[in-house]
């Protein structure tokens, strides 16, 4: 049977915490921070862990690193 390929645009993106859950970068920090307020930019610093629904869509990209 052939090994299913990890999305390589998943593994870039997303890491996993011990338990299973799923970190990403908080989306909207690329460009455009002076028509952004301050809070937001504060608010969007570090890793967020993923909601349910949306880690189930990157686990299925990432079928080995669980």
């Amino acid at each position: 049977m052939p090994k299913m390929k990890t999305k390589s645009a998943a593994k870039k993106r997303f890491s996993f915490t011990a338990t299973g859950k799923v970190k990403a970068g908080p989306a909207g920090k690329r460009h455009g921070m002076i028509k952004r307020t301050t809070k937001f930019v504060r608010d969007v610093t570090g890793t967020m862990i993923l909601c349910a629904s949306d880690e189930k869509i990157v686990k299925k990209y990432m079928p080995y690193d669980r």
